[in-house]
């Protein structure tokens, strides 16, 4: 193939190559805009002679060599026909005008108001409504005035009361209550699912000035998780019976006592609920003689805790758990034998609590 012969210097006056018009079939949208506007509608553009000619020049022998023939037709410029079939297209019926999403145009969009709520859907429906939420129960006049008086011990999230707090409140205000009004007020709020639920947290009791005056029984925190959990709904896929089992057993493991003890103090009559202790009572007992094979080879080993863990891949503060639930269970067994102990003297108007609040003991009439 012949080597492309080079433009001479008679012809440096003419354009390069690369600033040449485009070739036939090219787009003409790069040429400049007023000759554009210039050439009319329809009109096949023609190269200038001397810019031909320098092209031909340079691509002569070439494989790109450019033909002396004319130009073959091009297609006038589309892009500002089809900008304007796109801006005169007619809007699809029903559909809202398009909204610019750029910063700062302080549109809102249609059918929303000041308060942002959801405008009309696409689809011609209004959007559903939400569901009104549940208004709060209202609670007894005198627990209200209760609340206001003591709102540590009365109000949303309610603190365990002191055995004899019924005697206490009348002894504090003498004229502010009725007995038998206040003996049903302090019944209805230690029935609460608030109250029950302080309750099964194992938190202590407390007086009227907030002071912690006794640790919560066991019964009474196993009973108002019984109780509270029976009120609860599940969620989607929520296991209710898994949870208060494990929340049993961690009651019995802070309640300190050994299992003959706890299962004498809680009094358990119902099928369901038996299971129920006896699924969480084997839960525990499985976990016990893991910490206590865990402790002896712990004792075996003459290493720490974080050595050991590091040796058998375990988190150090399992280990931890595992050395302490294996000495609290051996400090229970080291303790003498207790005499079962005598039942408690009820206070006034005990009598008017339900047996399924066993939760509370204080309850109705303190």
């Amino acid at each position: 193939m012949t080597e492309p012969t080079l433009p001479t210097s008679s012809d440096a006056s003419a354009p390069a190559p690369a600033a040449a018009a485009p070739a036939a079939g090219g787009d003409t949208r790069r040429q400049p805009k007023q000759e554009r506007r210039e050439r009319p509608a329809g009109q096949v553009p023609v190269l200038n002679s001397a810019m031909a000619d320098a092209l031909r020049a340079a691509t002569k022998g070439h494989a790109l060599e450019v033909a002396a023939a004319p130009a073959a037709p091009v297609e006038a410029d589309a892009a500002p026909v089809q900008r304007q079939a796109r801006s005169e297209r007619p809007a699809r019926t029903g559909q809202a005008p398009r909204r610019s999403n750029k910063p700062g145009n302080g549109a809102r969009r249609e059918g929303q108001g000041a308060g942002g709520g959801r405008g009309p859907r696409r689809d011609g429906g209004q959007a559903a409504p939400a569901a009104p939420k549940t208004p709060a129960r209202p609670r007894h006049p005198v627990v209200e005035k209760l609340a206001g008086l003591y709102p540590a011990l009365f109000g949303d999230q309610p603190l365990p009361l002191k055995r004899g707090v019924f005697q206490d409140l009348m002894a504090a205000h003498p004229d502010a209550f009725e007995k038998n009004e206040l003996k049903v007020a302090l019944g209805l709020h230690t029935r609460s699912t608030r109250y029950l639920n302080a309750v099964a947290m194992g938190q202590p009791r407390h007086d009227l000035q907030g002071q912690v005056v006794e640790a919560m029984a066991p019964e009474h925190v196993f009973h108002a998780l019984v109780e509270s959990f029976r009120r609860r709904k599940p969620r989607d896929g929520e296991d209710l019976q898994l949870k208060l089992r494990r929340r049993i057993g961690m009651a019995y493991i802070a309640s300190d006592l050994s299992r003959d003890d706890f299962l004498a103090k809680v009094q358990v009559k119902d099928e369901a609920t038996q299971a129920l202790l006896a699924a969480a009572m084997q839960e525990v007992a499985e976990f016990d003689a893991k910490a206590e094979a865990l402790a002896t080879a712990h004792a075996a080993s003459g290493k720490s805790v974080a050595e050991f863990a590091d040796m058998y891949g375990m988190h150090p503060a399992a280990v931890e758990r595992h050395l302490h639930r294996a000495a609290q269970t051996q400090a229970i067994a080291a303790r003498p034998a207790t005499a079962p102990a005598a039942p408690e003297a009820a206070d006034e108007g005990d009598a008017a609590e339900p047996a399924a609040a066993k939760a509370d003991d204080s309850a109705a009439a303190e």
